[in-house]
C-alpha cells in the first residue's frame, strides 16, 4: 500500500475578487488559492505522503506572470525537499495552443528539479522512474492539433475526428495498461472529461470540442485507482465500494459563483494492489454567499431588497452577489449605497441587475456588422447579455480555441 496525495485544479492565479496585499503584493484572491495550496502541501510533508499526484491546472493563464510562477514554485519545491515524489499532469490551462511552445510546468523539466516529474506526454510511468512501488499511466490534455495530423483526419467532421481521436486513446491506454507489471499497484492519471461526470460552472468554458474519455477506459478492474483533473466538482464515478475509485478532488478553491455551494478539497489515498480505500478531505477556503435573486416590487422595492438580503453578521470577509431582477423604469428607485453598506463587512460585493426588457446588440450608427470580426461581434453579444468580465474572458477564450480550430 503507498499513501497517496491527489488535488487538480489549482488555478493559483485567478484573481476576479478583491483587491492587493500591500505586504505581498499580491491579489488576496491569489493569496487565498495559495493558502488553499500550502494546507496540501503541508498535509503532504506531516502525513508523510509516499507521492503527490496533481491531475493539471496549475494555472488560469497558459502565459502566466512570473510571480505567480514563483508561488507557485515555492510549494513544489517544499514537496521536493521533503523528498515526495510528485507527478505534475499537464493541464488545458497549462498548454498553449500555439505548437511548439512550452507549458507552464517546463521548468521543473528543464532544471531537473529532484524528486518532481513533470507528465507532459501518455506514458507508463515505472517503480524505477517514480522511486515509489506504483505505476502510473498518464493522460494529460489531449488536443487535437497535438494528437492526430490533418491527414489522418483528412474529409472528417468535426465530430468524427473527436470520434477517432477518442478510439485512438482508447487503444493506446489499452496498451499501456498491458504493458504494466500485473504484480504492481496501477494508477491512472487524466485530465480530462470522462462519460456521466456532472460539470460545475467550468462548464461554460468546455462548451466547444474536446475528447471525453469512455467509462471503461477508467473503469478497467486492471487499475487500482484513477486521479482526475479538469472537472471542478468533487465527485466519485465508480459509487461506493466499487473498484477502482474513480475520482474528481475539485478544484481547490472557488472559482466564481458557479461553485459557490461546492465543498472544495483534495483526496488521501491507500493505494494497494486490488483494494484502495480513499476519503475528501476539505480545505478552509474563502466563503461565497449567493442568495436566490430578488424581485422588488414598485411599492416597496428598497425594503424588499433589504429584507431579503442574508443576516449582515454573516458576510463578514466573504465574497457576496446580490441578483436583482425588476423593470429597467424602476432604475431610479435602486439604491446601491444602502445595499453597499450592509456589506460593509464582505470582502467583495457584486451586484448583479437583470432588467426585464428585451436586450439587442447594438454596434453603434458608424459601425458596420461586416466591418467586425467574428470575436469583436461576439463580445459586443456578451456584454449585451451582461455577462461579468471574467465570463466574458472565459468565453472569448473559448471562441477563439473554436474559431482557430475551425480554420
Amino acid at each position: 500500500m503507498i499513501k497517496l496525495l491527489h488535488f487538480a485544479d489549482a488555478h493559483i492565479d485567478i484573481a476576479n475578487y478583491g483587491r492587493h496585499d500591500p505586504k505581498s503584493a499580491l491579489p488576496v484572491r491569489v493569496m487565498d488559492f495559495l493558502g488553499a495550496l500550502d494546507q496540501i502541501v503541508d498535509t503532504a510533508v506531516a502525513e508523510k505522503a509516499d507521492m503527490v499526484i496533481f491531475a493539471g491546472d496549475a494555472y488560469k493563464d497558459r502565459n502566466p506572470q512570473p510571480t505567480f510562477q514563483r508561488e507557485w514554485g515555492k510549494r513544489i519545491m517544499r514537496l521536493s525537499q521533503a523528498e515526495i515524489p510528485t507527478l505534475l499532469l499537464i493541464g488545458n490551462h497549462d498548454v498553449s495552443p500555439a505548437a511548439g511552445r512550452a507549458h507552464t510546468l517546463q521548468e521543473f523539466n528543464t532544471l531537473a528539479v529532484p524528486y518532481i516529474h513533470v507528465a507532459d506526454r501518455l506514458k507508463l510511468w515505472t517503480p524505477d522512474e517514480l522511486g515509489v512501488p506504483v505505476q502510473v499511466i498518464t493522460v494529460p490534455w489531449i488536443s487535437r492539433s497535438r494528437f492526430v495530423t490533418r491527414e489522418e483526419t483528412a474529409g472528417m467532421s468535426t465530430d468524427e475526428v473527436y470520434a477517432f481521436m477518442e478510439e485512438q486513446l482508447q487503444l493506446r491506454v489499452s496498451k499501456l495498461v498491458e504493458k504494466a507489471d500485473p504484480d504492481v499497484p496501477l494508477i491512472l492519471t487524466a485530465h480530462a472529461s470522462v462519460q456521466g461526470a456532472k460539470y460545475g460552472s467550468e462548464r461554460a468554458v468546455m462548451l466547444g470540442h474536446e475528447i471525453v474519455l469512455s467509462g471503461g477506459m477508467v473503469n478497467d478492474k486492471k487499475l487500482d485507482y484513477v486521479a482526475l483533473g479538469h472537472i471542478h466538482k468533487h465527485q466519485l464515478l465508480s459509487g461506493e465500494g466499487i473498484h477502482p475509485p474513480i475520482v474528481y478532488p475539485g478544484s481547490i478553491e472557488r472559482i466564481d459563483f458557479g461553485e459557490a455551494r461546492e465543498k472544495k478539497g483534495f483526496v488521501m489515498a491507500e493505494v494497494g494492489q486490488g483494494q484502495t480505500e480513499w476519503e475528501f478531505r476539505e480545505l478552509q477556503t474563502r466563503r461565497f454567499i449567493d442568495p436566490e435573486p430578488i424581485r422588488p416590487s414598485p411599492e416597496t422595492f428598497m425594503e424588499d431588497i433589504l429584507s431579503q438580503l442574508p443576516d449582515a453578521t454573516a458576510v463578514t470577509d466573504a465574497i457576496c452577489r446580490v441578483r436583482l431582477t425588476y423593470p429597467r423604469d424602476l432604475e431610479p428607485l435602486l439604491d446601491e449605497k444602502a445595499i453597499r453598506d450592509y456589506f460593509q463587512a464582505a470582502f467583495d460585493l457584486k451586484i448583479q441587475k437583470h432588467h426585464l426588457t428585451e436586450t439587442r446588440s447594438r454596434l453603434g450608427d458608424l459601425v458596420h456588422a461586416e466591418s467586425l470580426s467574428p470575436e469583436e461581434l461576439l463580445e459586443i453579444y456578451w456584454r449585451d447579455q451582461r455577462l461579468e468580465p471574467e465570463e466574458i474572458e472565459a468565453m472569448q477564450s473559448l471562441a477563439q480555441e473554436i474559431l482557430a480550430d475551425v480554420a
